[in-house]
């Protein structure tokens, strides 16, 4: 769908409605960040795409400067039209985390992006973030992460489309959203303790809860 130019031109109006509190959750980000950040930081934003956090970002720390990553072309024009007014404050950059800049970056955030990756990217993506932090900045992850058990799984993909359906999604397309989550087609959801592994595997000795959402869940950690 990151390729589709009509998805993409709707995308702004996706995350809010199947995200709890997503304006908070950038704005949370933010105050994390900007614990252990330096008035004049530097960040890297994983999954940059559509530009939603760093617009965020950019608005409430006026002297902060930014690296975006994304594979999407689209998405990253999508994030270029909304930044337009602070552009020369953000570089974007087509591709991956291993296309990034090697840093070292005052804090680094990775929002609604992780569960695309399966486990093994997963952590190949997370030790990248790792490597390109300043000892002791601050990493901000949240993504789709809940218990995977049978029963539990499909109590918590109910409740996710009931979420986006009272949020004015229509029924069908949450329902689509909630089969393709299901099916694991394009998205990996792992549990709650496995993500906080890989946090942990990768060199984040300090990972903790900061962001449950029903389906969605929000780490912060330090290099």
């Amino acid at each position: 769908m990151f390729s589709d130019p009509q998805a993409v031109s709707r995308y702004a109006e996706g995350p809010r409605r199947y995200v709890p509190g997503l304006a908070d959750l950038h704005r949370m980000t933010g105050l994390l960040l900007a614990e252990r950040a330096p008035t004049n930081a530097r960040i890297l934003v994983l999954g940059a795409g559509g530009g939603l956090e760093l617009e965020a970002l950019t608005t409430a720390y006026p002297d902060w400067t930014f690296v975006g990553v994304d594979p999407s072309a689209e998405m990253l024009s999508l994030a270029a039209r909304t930044l337009e007014p602070v552009k020369n404050r953000v570089d974007l950059i087509r591709g991956y985390i291993e296309d990034a800049p090697p840093g070292p970056f005052d804090g680094a955030t990775c929002l609604l992006t992780l569960h695309f990756l399966d486990a093994a990217t997963r952590r190949r993506t997370v030790n990248n973030i790792h490597s390109r932090l300043k000892p002791g900045a601050a990493f901000v992850t949240a993504h789709g992460s809940f218990p995977q058990e049978q029963n539990e799984r499909s109590t918590w993909l109910a409740r996710y489309s009931a979420f986006a359906i009272s949020s004015g999604v229509d029924p069908t397309d949450a329902d689509r959203a909630r089969a393709m989550i299901d099916s694991g087609i394009n998205i990996s959801i792992l549990s709650p303790t496995e993500d906080q592994t890989i946090l942990r595997e990768s060199g984040f000795t300090d990972a903790s809860l900061f962001f449950a959402a029903f389906t969605w869940r929000g780490w912060v950690a330090h290099a």
